[in-house]
């Protein structure tokens, strides 16, 4: 058994021992709880929750908007739409960049990300396309989308969009 489980039976003992002992009636029909608790400490009772930071981190919070994003009685897929279109999208693109249309699939799978990035900022709840904050996921498909989308529609032979001063960069570099 892990520690947490018998320190969480140390405190369930404690407390019933503690609610015996004072009025001599049942053990959990007479607890009441008024604060919120948080884990047990290391004698087995449970401490008051307070608003600073723990010393060390046990667990993770779920992201900002990771709620599902249908009625918990819908099926899996229905609660996960956001990241399974996204997926598909770029599913799709690699499909097509396996099938020798590398320019198109590459461009979708930036169109995909920024797809994720504008989900998450209109929606208030996208399940596991939610990996950080809502600011960061923003950003971050934001700028990873944008990068592929551009990198895909400036690849060689014949780029569909020609940034001079990149052209230069790249001279001075390889010749200099």
């Amino acid at each position: 058994m892990s520690a947490e489980g018998t320190s969480g039976e140390a405190a369930k003992n404690t407390h019933v021992e503690d609610a015996d002992a004072g009025t001599g009636t049942g053990p959990l029909d007479e607890i009441e709880v008024r604060d919120a608790v948080s884990a047990p400490d290391a004698e087995g009772r449970a401490r008051r929750v307070t608003r600073r930071f723990p010393l060390f981190t046990r667990d993770t919070a779920r992201p900002e908007g990771g709620g599902r994003a249908a009625p918990p009685d819908a099926p899996a897929p229905a609660r996960q739409w956001p990241i399974l279109a996204v997926l598909a999208m770029v599913g799709l693109g690699l499909l097509l960049t396996a099938l020798d249309r590398f320019r198109v699939g590459t461009l979708l799978i930036g169109v995909a990300l920024l797809v994720g990035g504008v989900l998450r900022w209109l929606l208030p709840d996208v399940g596991m396309l939610a990996v950080r904050s809502r600011f960061t996921d923003i950003v971050t498909y934001g700028v990873l989308g944008t990068a592929i989308a551009l990198l895909a529609m400036m690849v060689q032979p014949s780029p569909w969009l020609v940034i001079p001063f990149l052209k230069d960069t790249l001279h001075f570099t390889v010749s200099g």
